[in-house]
């Protein structure tokens, strides 16, 4: 059985990392999931520069309205924020996140034209059906 978000005890704030100045992509991720969770955490292990910002969207006090994304879409696939404001969604986070942290190789490979249409097909496949994948479907209501 699965936590509401009510009967949970204290959840982490919203944002680490939010003092960083010179981060260079913040990334709005849902703290309830697992496997973006194991995700998350290899990231903070590796941020040494603290050039990531991390947002948890579903920390007590994140308000979505405050970043122009509805609670929906920010479920429905991975977005981030450059630190001019520019809102990016999808495998081009992923990107940024990786560049980040020093995988800049895999982050070029994940641009060549043949490549690049794979990933975002994974992505796509994965986004739909993350919540059924992880056991977090609510009656039923998630694609398979």
């Amino acid at each position: 059985m699965t936590a509401t978000p009510a009967s949970r005890p204290e959840r982490e704030p919203s944002v680490s990392n939010s003092g960083a100045t010179n981060f260079e992509v913040e990334v709005f991720y849902d703290g309830d999931c697992p496997l973006c969770l194991r995700e998350i955490d290899m990231l903070r292990r590796r941020d040494r520069h603290e050039r990531i910002r991390f947002t948890n969207i579903a920390a007590n006090g994140f308000d979505a309205g405050s970043i122009g994304v509805s609670p929906e879409a920010l479920m429905a696939r991975i977005h981030g924020r450059l630190p001019d404001g520019t809102m990016i969604d999808g495998v081009e986070v992923f990107r940024r996140l990786y560049a980040a942290v020093g995988f800049e190789h895999a982050v070029r490979l994940s641009r060549l034209p043949g490549f690049a249409p794979i990933l975002d097909a994974v992505y796509d496949a994965f986004a739909k059906r993350r919540l059924w994948l992880t056991g977090r479907c609510a009656d039923g209501v998630c694609a398979r």
